[in-house]
């Protein structure tokens, strides 16, 4: 028996015994139960082709149950607040965004102006208004409802260029939408989040303009400068980089969840389906806006990736600027996992699907 079965059974017996102490009434007890069976799970997935994607994921569940199990060492140590890491990390996660790109990746706005044009308005048209609806009809309190709206209204993260790739869908397309609607976010986001989620919590547009231009703007400028200058002349950082990302994005949602636990205890449920609503719809309505205007189903597939996924970590640092990151950063920090989940399952289903399309994206040299 390899590592890897051995490690299915262990999280098996795991769960069982987790659900087992749930249901009978001892669900603090659970807490072990429940940490161990993801980090089980996360081992045993690495044996299988298939569900290799998903072991970061489980490995994020492992980590946010733990903070949800113990809050307290995920506060403070001493007298430092560990939330004060969480700018800084997306700092040098932006900066690795930016290392990973080159200028040539914003010149398919020149190559695809209208695939990029359909991405980038429809994905600032549907996210912030599928937010703004959901939050509105949800009870929650403002805070926490506003935080919905501020995953909406935010850019694309870079897992859907991975999730594109996967897809079989127009990655260069990817790429440019992620980078002309990241490089917009300074503007975009902090207008959108004061017409839309003013009435929810007091939103300072100027500030919050600043806080994603010394988030995003001057890191993936120094990342792009970084690349220019010393492009494969660094490997051990080309490598480093997509660890140190994943890190820090599970650093700081295991941090948010730790500070927004009593409220994600009484709401989490139902946080987490509006949240999988907002991800799916931005899924299908991306798709149906490349339909509408006759887009080949490749671009569809990539304009309904980029629209579902948003920059979820970027959201958590807007939350953490604005001194709300228990209430308002507990959307974006449920939005980043789950969008991981689901954007990998669309990847396999359309991956099995042919596009119609092969051929001619072969000789138009997209393909990367």
């Amino acid at each position: 028996m390899n590592i890897y079965k051995l490690m299915s059974g262990v999280a098996a017996v795991c769960l069982l015994i987790a659900l087992y102490l749930a249901f009978t009434g001892s669900l603090p007890s659970a807490g072990p139960f429940f940490i161990a069976f993801f980090l089980s799970l996360a081992i045993s997935f690495r044996g299988y082709e298939k569900l290799k994607g998903f072991t970061y994921t489980t490995v994020i569940f492992a980590a946010v149950t733990t903070a949800l199990y113990y809050p307290q060492h995920f506060l403070t140590v001493g007298d430092f607040k560990l939330s004060t890491l969480i700018t800084p990390l997306i700092q040098i996660i932006m900066f690795g965004m930016g290392t990973s790109m080159s200028f040539g990746d914003f010149v398919g706005v020149v190559k695809m102006p209208k695939g990029v044009l359909i991405g980038v308005v429809s994905h600032f048209i549907i996210m912030p208004t599928i937010g703004y609806t959901l939050a509105n009809i949800s009870g929650f309190p403002p805070e926490i409802a506003a935080g919905i709206i501020l995953i909406g209204c935010s850019p694309n993260g870079m897992a859907s260029n991975v999730i594109s790739y996967l897809a079989k869908a127009n990655l260069a397309l990817s790429i440019t939408i992620t980078a002309i609607s990241t490089m917009l976010a300074p503007i975009v986001t902090p207008i959108l989040m004061s017409m839309l989620a003013g009435a929810f919590v007091k939103i300072d547009t100027l500030h919050m303009m600043w806080d994603i231009i010394k988030m995003v703007i001057i890191p993936i400028g120094a990342g792009l400068l970084f690349n220019k200058l010393f492009s494969g002349k660094v490997k051990w950082l080309d490598a480093a980089m997509p660890l140190v990302s994943m890190g820090g994005i599970a650093f700081i949602i295991v941090i948010i969840t730790a500070a927004g636990r009593d409220s994600l205890l009484s709401i989490g449920p139902a946080l987490l389906l509006l949240v999988l609503i907002h991800n799916l719809s931005g899924y299908t309505l991306g798709y149906w806006s490349g339909r509408l205007f006759r887009m080949s189903e490749r671009d569809c597939r990539t304009i309904a990736i980029e629209v579902g996924m948003q920059n979820g970590g970027l959201a958590s640092g807007i939350a953490k600027e604005m001194g709300k990151m228990a209430t308002v950063g507990l959307a974006p920090a449920i939005f980043g996992p789950l969008m991981n989940i689901t954007g990998s399952i669309l990847a396999s289903w359309w991956q099995g699907k042919p596009t119609g399309d092969e051929e001619t994206y072969v000789e138009t040299g997209r393909a990367h």
